[in-house]
């Protein structure tokens, strides 16, 4: 008796695509305003997920995938954490 087990899938704010939640990164927003990459995925806060790739995050900036998320301005510094990641995860690899 083998069941099948679920894979949640999310959305992509950058190239819109549906990928399986593990492969992507998490950013949330705290109750207090603050915006952080959540590498757990389990972190209290609202969240949006992009994929881990550059090309996605420059979408996400162009189309403003994660100001529409959030429904407020994105600081900088979130997407250069961000760019960081992704080259750590790039590294890895």
């Amino acid at each position: 008796m083998s069941a099948n087990k679920k894979v949640p899938v999310r959305r992509c704010v950058g190239c819109q695509e549906m990928k399986g939640k593990k492969e992507m990164i998490r950013v949330i927003r705290t109750k207090e305003g603050q915006f952080l990459l959540d590498a757990t995925g389990k972190k209290n806060g609202r969240g949006a997920y992009i994929c881990s790739s550059e090309e996605c995050l420059k979408k996400a900036v162009l189309n403003k995938g994660l100001e529409r998320s959030f429904k407020q301005s994105i600081p900088a510094e979130v997407y250069e954490a961000l760019e960081k990641e992704m080259g750590l995860l790039g590294s890895k690899e």
